[in-house]
């Protein structure tokens, strides 16, 4: 069994404590500041930093909410506060009243390093213990495999509270262990090996899927305890799922109780708003500069990998941490000392998260939103990169839904959104994401921006799936792009699950549930998803049909054949180029009936001719379907 035994830590800071904070290199500081009961029980220590307080008071149920009959002490000159309240108990709600030595100041403030809150809109923090008894001992030790770059990885990206609701009680999101009884089974399923979960820590506002953070130490309330939330993961663990946490270190809330404006000053965030407010998302923007809110948000990343047991964190808006002048115009940015609009405080940052979490916990993957051509995102910080495991590839993702949104009689023109990305695919570790925020804000579901008639948006859907499996990279999928859901994604409404009853949608499922089982089994499909050996063409130049054809291949030299028809003309006779003689099963056919195809395609495979073809010694003469994938294999 593997335990958490949070609530045995010495609240007690140390002078070596001190020094590491101040440094921005404490890593652990979760275990020291916040609120800890003592081992006996018979009470709580609190401390907060606030180096601008004249005075900070703990308040809370166990005094009657009183503002001053709880004070905390000043730390010498280190800015922190901290005292132990008998009266507290676990399960106390509290919050930090805090004077600003700017008289005109004084707030109520929930705790940064508070490890549970009441549920929104109430905003307390909570006493909490953390400790947990774990199951998980297998798959902590097999996951480095499972997260290397060579494995298969097909991750689930999901949003807790809308991917299934209890209608029969008005609505209601699951909770983390209603959650625990079917997602690990569903996941498994359907083949995926990695879930990513919409950022979980606590935030005040639903409705910005926990992109809003105000409690970085604390997953939501919503749905449980942080017990039930390790439950969840605990079991997602047991049944093979590796999970990813979406993490928000670029921006945070300016609900009043949380970071901002902490003491009076601007503790966490720049005082400018030229850097401290992005006008994007109307929220706060951390200083990377000043040392302690380094050491807060690097105890965050590790805190969640330590105590969640998390096999890795998403890094959100990477570019807006990279880029001073990140969607702002002439004038509201100021450049670095250098001159340039490159963030340095933010780039240091992020190598010291990448080389602290994978110097800690080997087994896991940072992976990084980041939509510009930043160079060596995914490379080490040893030779300049910022050492990230993975990157997303957003311009595969776009011009890819560019292509798919083209009447099939103008691809023609357009192939090269399709075959453009193979110029830069070995620059980075890459991760193909049809992600949340493809299917939201006017942009329609996936089903909703293929073009054609219904039977060739869903024909064009599997397509785009095959390609989004058959590419090198790892793959993933927002939840309800699997069953084709028509709607929109709306986070206030469950995933139309009653539309797996028509032969359409549970085609879609079927085929995606394929897609996952071939990639996982087949190591050509995933063995070299980010070396360039894994790939080659065989015809790149056909725009005039629009048909691409390429080979995968393993490390040990299996080879696989892909083929796309992107029109809705059968092509038949249509020869390729083959590496190998024999026998080429048709592993895959996305027209197959069960997955609500025509019915077209090879009657099982082809043999190969002794004909030269695309610079390949043999070639095969295919039946290609409409709007159709076929994935061949050497028989």
């Amino acid at each position: 069994m593997m335990h958490n035994n949070l609530g045995l830590f010495s609240s007690l800071l140390t002078p070596e404590d001190l020094h590491f904070f101040n440094e921005g290199t404490h890593r652990r500081l979760y275990r020291k500041l916040g609120a800890h009961s003592s081992p006996k029980k018979d009470g709580v220590s609190f401390s907060v930093w606030a180096p601008n307080a004249s005075a900070v008071y703990v308040m809370g149920d166990f005094n009657s909410w009183r503002k001053t009959s709880h004070p905390l002490f000043p730390r010498g000159n280190s800015g922190i506060w901290e005292g132990f309240v008998a009266e507290a108990k676990e399960g106390s709600a509290y919050k930090y009243r805090i004077v600003s030595k700017d008289l005109n100041f004084e707030a109520e403030k929930a705790d940064p390093f508070g490890f549970h809150f009441e549920i929104a809109p109430k905003s307390a923090s909570l006493v909490f213990d953390l400790s947990y008894e774990w199951k998980d001992r297998d798959w902590m030790n097999s996951r480095a495999h499972k997260n290397s770059l060579d494995s298969p990885i097909s991750i689930y990206e999901l949003h807790l509270g809308s991917w299934r609701k209890v209608p029969e009680e008005n609505q209601r999101s699951l909770s983390y262990r209603e959650m625990a009884k079917i997602l690990p089974e569903y996941l498994r399923k359907m083949n995926f090996t990695h879930v990513e979960i919409l950022p979980v820590m606590e935030h005040p506002f639903y409705g910005s899927w926990g992109y809003q953070t105000l409690g970085y130490f604390a997953p939501t309330s919503r749905y449980g305890t942080p017990q039930d939330f390790m439950f969840l993961i605990d079991s997602l663990h047991q049944h093979g799922i590796g999970v990813i946490l979406d993490w928000v270190p670029s921006h945070f809330a300016t609900d009043g109780h949380g970071l901002g404006l902490f003491d009076g000053t601007h503790l966490y965030e720049h005082s400018d708003p030229r850097q401290g407010f992005h006008p994007d998302w109307g929220s706060y923007v951390f200083n990377y500069s000043r040392h302690e809110v380094r050491s807060f948000l690097l105890s965050s990343a590790m805190f969640w990998l330590d105590v969640y047991h998390a096999d890795g964190l998403r890094v959100d808006a990477v570019a807006s941490m990279l880029y001073l002048d990140y969607s702002r115009k002439d004038g509201g940015w100021i450049p670095n000392r250098y001159g340039g609009c490159e963030n340095l405080d933010a780039i240091s940052f992020l190598r010291t998260l990448n080389e602290t979490a994978y110097l800690d916990h080997p087994g896991i993957q940072m992976f990084a939103e980041e939509s510009t051509a930043w160079p060596m995102v995914s490379r080490p910080t040893s030779c300049g990169g910022l050492g990230f495991g993975y990157k997303w590839d957003m311009g595969w993702m776009h011009d890819s839904l560019h292509y798919f949104r083209e009447d099939p009689i103008h691809r023609k023109y357009h192939h090269n959104s399709l075959t453009f990305r193979m110029l830069y695919a070995w620059h980075e570790n890459f991760v193909l994401p049809l992600s949340h925020d493809e299917v939201v804000h006017g942009k329609g579901s996936l089903i909703g921006q293929m073009s054609g008639d219904f039977w060739q948006k869903f024909a064009n859907l599997r397509l785009l799936f095959a390609d989004l499996y058959a590419q090198p990279g790892k793959k993933l999928l927002f939840m309800g792009g699997e069953i084709a859901q028509w709607n929109e994604w709306n986070h206030d409404h469950s995933l139309d699950w009653h539309l797996l009853q028509y032969k359409e949608h549970e085609g879609i499922r079927l085929w995606v549930q394929m897609l996952n089982k071939i990639y996982r089994e087949e190591p050509a499909l995933h063995e070299n998803d980010c070396s360039p050996e894994g790939f080659e063409w065989i015809d790149c130049a056909d725009s005039a049909a629009s048909v691409l054809s390429w080979k995968r291949k393993s490390k040990s030299g299996e080879t696989m054949i892909v083929v796309l028809n992107l029109t809705p003309v059968p092509r038949i006779n249509y020869r390729i180029g083959a590496p190998k003689s024999g026998y080429w099963k048709e592993l895959l056919n996305s027209d197959s009936v069960e997955y609500g195809g025509s019915g077209m395609g090879n009657l099982g495979g082809v043999w190969s001719e002794n004909i030269a073809f695309h610079n390949q010694p043999y070639s095969i003469n295919l039946t290609l379907p409409p709007l159709a994938a076929l994935f061949l294999k050497a028989g």
